[in-house]
């Protein structure tokens, strides 16, 4: 099953419904769309994403054209309003919760929507230089950010399952982003696309990111942070 964003690749802006309301969701679809972010993930990592819908809703307001792609932190938050679920198998962390059982009581939903694509993904927590809201709920350590060769691993061992999808996190807020030569040895391990977010602040940033082989930038809390900086950073960005 494929990610329903651009085959190029390019810039995901990821939505928090709990820390961010469905109106600015839907400023910040506006201004996603003028910058030239190709699509959006709705979700978060704390379980406390309120009237998912509702973003969901904002977000296809403020930019109809661009795919809305959940990025659940369980099975009770699953939604049938977007284009795709990512299908997280956290293969960084050994806490069987997130490696099959959150996987199991999703089965009920998939079954009942088969219109809803679910993208199987290997989930990989790099460190970010601070522990981070996935971290801290799930209990795993992430895999040290100077280890290429051990990422790397993970990477290929997610490919040999038949996962479709990597995405490497270093955690929301991080103050350290997922390196080049890490981002490199990923590319290297995955023939389908590579996700990064984490600590992405500036467009330099992300244009670091794909020059290592990021298929997909993943940004959010630059603006929740600095909202009017929205659409210098996506407009530079997406000319990277």
């Amino acid at each position: 099953m494929r990610l329903p964003f651009d085959a190029r690749g390019g810039l995901i802006v990821l939505v928090d419904p709990g820390r961010t309301a469905p109106a600015d969701a839907r400023i910040l679809a506006e201004r996603a769309a003028d910058g030239g972010a190709c699509g959006f993930l709705v979700g978060d990592s704390l379980g406390r994403g309120g009237n998912v819908a509702a973003h969901i809703q904002a977000l296809r307001g403020g930019a109809p054209g661009l795919p809305v792609v959940q990025f659940p932190a369980s099975a009770d938050e699953l939604s049938p309003h977007v284009d795709a679920v990512l299908f997280l198998i956290l293969l960084s962390g050994r806490n069987p919760r997130y490696l099959v059982e959150e996987q199991l009581r999703a089965v009920p939903f998939f079954d009942q929507h088969p219109e809803v694509a679910a993208v199987s993904t290997a989930y990989l927590l790099v460190d970010g230089g601070r522990e981070s809201s996935v971290e801290h709920v799930t209990g795993t350590e992430p895999l040290p950010a100077d280890d290429a060769d051990l990422i790397a691993a993970h990477v290929r061992a997610g490919q040999l399952m038949g996962l479709h999808a990597t995405y490497l996190e270093a955690g929301s807020g991080a103050s350290r982003r997922v390196s080049e030569p890490v981002i490199a040895a990923a590319r290297a391990a995955t023939r389908g696309p590579l996700l990064v977010g984490g600590g992405i602040a500036t467009p330099n940033d992300a244009a670091c990111a794909r020059a290592a082989g990021a298929d997909f930038v993943v940004v959010g809390t630059l603006f929740e942070r600095e909202p009017a900086a929205a659409v210098h950073f996506l407009a530079s960005a997406a000319r990277t």
